[in-house]
């Protein structure tokens, strides 16, 4: 192999090879090979290049990808492929030392530039192979957003999105083929795009307006927010907790003893960077689980049916867990032995048993041991008085 990458991912833009720079022409100029989805490809003129159509799902092109090492290759991309694009992917595929990029103006940019939205204070959403319910944390009236959809039928898909969230009075600025001869830009109400009809490449801005339920950014999200069958870590404990969890970029959680999966859906929404498994003993609140963090957009969150510490065995290795149920002398075990010196351990208790259990813990490996005790006006005959919570124990320690 040469010293010099082999592959170069170049993006491109409805203008196709008139907008591209004289370094993005010589890279075409001098391929072997051109690879990208059959619009791309459409896109350029003929050359001397062997052209292969991209396949779907995207996954199927990589192992024809390996198959042209050697050969001076390119793979066309929209824009900037490391902006919701391909470029991330083949980055995690290929060693550095093979690969080079060349980006284009992204259509982010060109959305912005057409609706004089500041990009710095803009969300940015790449729908185009992710579902809708990723806005959903952060819908609410006044939001501005660019989503990038998978075809024109989408717009209608997001109108219907933002009117069962309450949204109804948004407006949608539907972009079709920016930067093209083609380019079409149109601002309609959610009732326009249902009924309109529109050509991929497609995005649109968002203006957010309506009466919907906005999500709280603090922790310990309201608990009507989760579909539960009362087995949830409520509100405050659950702000408690995920203070004492100290979430941080790019770690992983196991939450054992999902319950209703709150604690590992507030988890994600902290940064989209952050992974979680939740692990639960009862298949129907496994399935809840699921439901919840579809339902508040947090895809990424593993599911796993099965009982602590026997389906623990196998998983990616945590940088922090949290223990809410099923809390045991051998789980306690299995984690201090099998798990790498420095990962956070947080648990709560409520019986006199686990509180005692924790307090033998904590007696062996230090960490913080913190009691909380709540309580809530209630009703008491003609006035109101207090009524006391369960007191929760919450042991915090470092492996």
């Amino acid at each position: 192999m040469s010293e010099s990458p082999w592959l170069t991912v170049l993006g491109l833009g409805e203008d196709g090879f008139d907008g591209l720079s004289p370094t993005s022409r010589q890279v075409l100029d001098r391929a072997e090979v051109i690879m990208g989805p059959p619009r791309h490809l459409s896109l350029l003129p003929e050359n001397e290049a062997e052209r292969f159509e991209w396949p779907v799902p995207f996954s199927e092109g990589l192992p024809i990808l390996k198959g042209l090492r050697g050969r001076q290759t390119v793979v066309l991309a929209s824009g900037d492929p490391f902006w919701f694009g391909a470029g991330s992917v083949i980055a995690r595929n290929f060693d550095a030392n093979e690969w080079t990029a060349l980006p284009c103006q992204s259509t982010f940019s060109l959305a912005a530039a057409r609706l004089g939205w500041p990009l710095e204070s803009t969300l940015t959403f790449g729908l185009h192979a992710a579902p809708l319910t990723r806005l959903r944390p952060h819908l609410a009236a006044g939001l501005h957003a660019i989503v990038l959809l998978r075809d024109g039928k989408a717009v209608a898909e997001l109108a219907t999105y933002l009117s069962e969230t309450g949204f109804a009075d948004s407006a949608l600025h539907v972009m079709q083929a920016l930067g093209g001869p083609r380019e079409n830009v149109q601002t309609v109400s959610l009732t326009e795009a249902l009924l309109g009809t529109f050509d991929h490449p497609v995005c649109v801005g968002l203006e957010v307006t309506g009466t919907g339920r906005g999500v709280s950014k603090a922790s310990g999200k309201p608990d009507d927010l989760f579909e539960t069958d009362g087995q949830i870590t409520k509100r405050p404990i659950r702000a408690l907790t995920l203070s004492a969890l100290a979430p941080q970029r790019g770690e992983h959680l196991w939450d054992i003893g999902g319950g209703t999966g709150s604690i590992s859906i507030e988890w994600l929404m902290c940064d989209p960077t952050m992974t979680a498994t939740s692990i639960e003993p009862r298949a129907d609140r496994a399935e809840r689980i699921r439901r919840n963090a579809d339902a508040l957009g947090q895809d990424r969150l593993q599911v796993v049916h099965g009982t602590a510490p026997e389906a623990l065995a196998g998983l990616p290795l945590p940088d922090v867990v949290f223990i809410g149920g099923g809390l045991s002398t051998s789980l306690l075990a299995w984690l201090r032995d099998a798990l790498p010196a420095g990962t956070r351990l947080v648990a709560n208790a409520v019986t006199l048993e686990s509180e005692a259990l924790l307090a033998r813990w904590h007696e062996d490996l230090g960490g913080d041991l913190l009691r909380i005790e709540l309580a809530h006006s209630a009703p008491l005959g003609p006035r109101r008085g207090w009524k006391a919570a369960y007191p929760v124990v919450q042991w915090s320690v470092t492996l």
